[in-house]
């Protein structure tokens, strides 16, 4: 057996491994944020989001550095050099913690300041705010610190660890909600409190899992200058990235507050977390095949990179499109039911928000040979440079008077420009051909998702508005998409390949 079908069969395994937890994560995850808003009320719930958005901004700083302790244990198991690995382990976790320090002294003046005096806060929800806060900034510590076991256990691409550890997780956020019903204390302080504790939980299980499992999680404080340099270096122009990235989503959101006020950051605060639901199926394939596409580059085999990104970049988005356009079509009638209580805006907030996914969905493979190379700067500065368009233009349009929505129209029109940045800046780098990303790509996803969106569409104007006509878009949906993607948006290899699989799986079931 060669290495590429080694490696694209425990691709597959990775990915059905991590569907298979997803989806149950999706459906518990879901009814968990039904508990939670009904529980808060749209004003605490949107309260908890921004209040916890403003010491998420603070991963401006932690998520380049993030990036780079992925890439470089991910790199140095592809080069299988055990001793340069344990370096690079006991680097990240002494960063992570200089970094920590950095990010509650800048919460504690800069951070608390905004929140005491430029949030749009009721006076009487000041106190429970000030304690989310708090809470938010222990819990977020303690997932930072937790990143180098997690980038540790995707290298080793042992994605059985995230499931039961996220079985464990959300089913966890469950009982965590529905005690917010019986709770003597204040529901947002108590809910803050408890999902603190739950994050000290999972952070002691990682740190477990992985100095059982692998001989490179041993914390040696070891200065390794040129490593650090390296590390830093990488990072300081992955920061441009990994901040635009960040200023556009939690900035958004606090822009969004002083605009509009709290329940509009609940609206979005739904958006996101049904978008995030959705796209994590996309995540859990990524996770898949981000290493192979590392090691790939590690080990000089660009044909099967080349290979990764194009599959990686069309079936990401094919994922995210079946998943999505019953969303999109029945976002009214799914959230009447899922929630009960529809905040305004949240439907439109919803249709944006993955259609945005979409987009953002082609430049994951990307990203990460981007990162696989190293050499980041010019592409930092071009790509990141425009990504930071969002905050300013999200500012003006809504200081202008448009609608909160504005902002999310905006994200994904600097979306598609950054893709057409990525595909030069990636052309010099990794010999990328535009024209052909183009072609099997770009093109290639824009005409099925028109296909599969015709009779969906067609049929929503006709069906009832009830559970009836529910199914029956939903089915539509899935039936067209999948003719779509599987006449217009495969290869010929791919389509003979899915067909003789299915072929010899209905054999099996027809002989039992």
């Amino acid at each position: 057996m060669s290495d590429s079908t080694s490696n694209n069969k425990r691709i597959a395994k990775n990915t059905l491994m991590l569907y298979a937890r997803m989806l149950m994560l999706m459906l518990v995850g879901l009814y968990t944020s039904r508990i939670t808003l009904n529980a808060l009320g749209v004003e605490d719930y949107g309260i908890y989001n921004v209040v916890g958005g403003i010491v998420t901004m603070f991963s401006i700083l932690s998520g380049s550095l993030s990036a780079a302790i992925s890439r470089f244990i991910t790199f140095e198991l592809g080069r299988n050099d055990l001793e340069k690995l344990k370096n690079v382990f006991s680097s990240a976790i002494t960063i992570q913690i200089i970094l920590s320090l950095i990010i509650v002294l800048l919460a504690e003046t800069v951070g608390l300041w905004f929140l005491n005096n430029k949030l749009v806060i009721a006076a009487d929800r000041m106190i429970a705010a000030n304690w989310v806060y708090q809470l938010s900034i222990l819990t977020f510590v303690l997932n930072l610190i937790s990143l180098p076991y997690n980038a540790t256990i995707i290298a080793h691409e042992r994605m059985s660890a995230f499931a039961y550890i996220s079985i464990f997780d959300v089913f966890s956020k469950l009982l965590v909600a529905f005690s917010i019903y019986h709770s003597p204390f204040d529901k947002l302080i108590h809910f803050s409190l408890l999902l603190a504790i739950l994050a000290i939980i999972n952070r002691m299980i990682y740190a477990i899992y992985c100095k059982r499992q692998f001989a490179e999680c041993v914390i040696r404080f070891k200065y390794d200058h040129n490593l650090l340099k390296q590390m830093f270096s990488f990072a300081g122009w992955n920061f441009i990235g990994a901040s635009s990235s960040v200023l556009r989503d939690q900035g958004g959101n606090i822009i969004l507050n002083l605009f509009y006020g709290s329940t509009v950051n609940a609206a979005r605060a739904i958006a996101i977390q049904v978008s995030s639901h959705i796209q994590s199926f996309v995540s859990n394939f990524m996770t898949a095949i981000n290493p192979q596409i590392t090691k790939s580059y590690a080990s000089g085999d660009y044909n099967y990179m080349m290979s990764l990104i194009y599959k990686g970049a069309r079936f990401s988005y094919y994922i995210l499109l079946i998943l999505s356009l019953p969303v999109i079509i029945n976002a009214q009638y799914i959230l009447t039911i899922w929630l009960g209580i529809v905040p305004d805006h949240t439907v439109t907030f919803i249709q944006l928000v993955l259609i945005f996914a979409m987009s953002e969905s082609l430049a994951n493979p990307l990203v990460t040979a981007m990162l696989a190379t190293g050499k980041i700067r010019n592409y930092q500065l071009v790509v990141g440079g425009l990504q930071m368009m969002n905050l300013p233009l999200s500012y003006i349009f809504l200081r202008f008077g448009y609608p909160p929505e504005s902002i999310f129209v905006i994200a994904i029109f600097v979306s598609v420009c950054c893709e057409m940045a990525r595909l030069f800046m990636l052309r010099n780098m990794i010999n990328l051909s535009i024209s052909s990303f183009l072609h099997k790509v770009y093109f290639n996803v824009i005409f099925v998702t028109i296909i599969a969106s015709i009779i969906p569409i067609a049929l929503s104007v006709i069906l009832p508005n009830n559970f009836v006509g529910f199914i029956g878009s939903c089915i539509s949906c899935v039936i067209s998409t999948s003719i779509s993607i599987l006449f217009i948006g495969l290869s010929k290899s791919e389509f003979n390949f899915i067909t003789s699989k299915s072929i010899i799986l209905i054999k099996k079931i027809y002989k039992k």
